[in-house]
């Protein structure tokens, strides 16, 4: 189970971090991310961190304002976003990676109920 949290109602500009709690101790053996979907579009990748973090991607949408990082001591994904606009409301998951293209969200196979995210202008 994947629960996500840290969202809410941000002006334009703001940070927030969001955290992803993962049920079980194997979670630090997934690559895992974040996806998001605003209300009538379709899902959207945010960004990939390989197992130990050494590695990360992000969508295009998001590069240099957002950052992906765990701690798998505490089974626990964050993503820090900063320059948040308007275009970056939506509902946030928390996912693992299956097989595929990090940038492909078909690639994820689990996520949990999300976290809401609004940005007001």
């Amino acid at each position: 189970q994947l629960q996500a949290s840290g969202g809410g109602l941000v002006q334009a500009g703001a940070s927030l971090r969001l955290s992803c709690v993962a049920s079980e101790h194997s979670f630090r053996s997934y690559t895992a991310g974040w996806f998001r979907q605003a209300p009538g579009k379709e899902r959207e990748f945010v960004a990939t961190i390989t197992q130990t973090g050494s590695n990360t991607y992000y969508a295009d949408s998001v590069k240099g304002r957002f950052t992906i990082s765990r701690d798998n001591a505490k089974n626990t994904l964050y993503l820090q976003m900063s320059g948040l606009k308007p275009s970056d409301t939506a509902r946030y998951y928390c996912t693992t990676y299956d097989r595929g293209p990090y940038h492909d969200v078909d690639s994820y196979n689990r996520r949990g109920q999300g976290t809401l995210v609004t940005v007001s202008s």
